[in-house]
């Protein structure tokens, strides 16, 4: 704890911008290395995960605070947004199986290790990766600094968190869906749910909520149905 502490003080003089990026950064690597040698897709998990949670600590106090307002209405559309997620990405492949979009390697745990228990770490791993982890870097990096960073490109930190602006609803739920999401169309839409939801309420917290009651339902959707290509 000391060492990290220490970390922490030495790396005082990163900006706060790399600050916001450096843990989306180090996640997105991971996957992709994941992507590219897919007998490391576990490992590149785990570590990803711990290194994400490392910086994510590391730069904690750079972040703007999280108020936690309205955090039922982000469980109310965190449950609406796995329907949505869900239902409409079965509507797009029904209706339009070959639309474009990233190759997505399906990985299925079972086939990956040889003891049940191993597989069942890995899928806590996960889960617990996407459901507690997840949300509160991508919320401070997709709706907290890009949004304002769009809203106030030479110093984010003028613009407020959740000011309103066409540019950045647009702008924001397109970079989240297209950018990181294979499920390109499907991703924009929720993006522009949890849009107006950050404007609605201000708050990076109710954001936070939705997308982890997202994220923790879709994961137990994936383990019911075993349709393992939503994650």
């Amino acid at each position: 704890m000391h060492e990290a502490l220490n970390l922490r003080r030495r790396l005082g003089w990163v900006g706060d911008d790399i600050a916001y990026v450096l843990p989306m950064a180090a996640f997105l690597a991971f996957t992709w290395a994941g992507g590219e040698w897919p007998q490391t897709y576990a490992w590149t998990y785990a570590i990803k995960t711990g290194v994400t949670a490392l910086l994510l600590w590391i730069f904690w106090d750079r972040y703007t605070p999280i108020r936690w307002n309205a955090a039922w209405l982000g469980v109310v559309l965190g449950v609406a947004g796995v329907v949505q997620w869900v239902g409409m990405e079965h509507v797009i492949l029904h209706y339009w199986p070959n639309y474009p979009r990233l190759s997505h390697p399906v990985y299925i745990p079972s086939e990956h290790f040889d003891a049940a228990w191993k597989a069942d770490l890995f899928i806590a791993v996960r889960w617990g990766g996407a459901s507690l982890l997840v949300p509160v870097m991508e919320e401070l990096f997709w709706r907290d600094f890009l949004w304002r960073t769009l809203l106030a490109p030479n110093d984010f930190k003028l613009a407020a968190v959740g000011e309103w602006s066409w540019g950045a609803l647009l702008g924001v739920a397109v970079a989240f869906g297209a950018g990181v999401h294979v499920e390109w169309m499907t991703a924009i839409v929720w993006g522009l749910m949890i849009g107006m939801l950050l404007v609605w309420t201000r708050s990076l917290g109710a954001c936070i909520v939705m997308h982890a009651v997202t994220n923790f339902l879709l994961g137990a959707y994936v383990l019911y149905s075993h349709q393992w290509q939503f994650w």
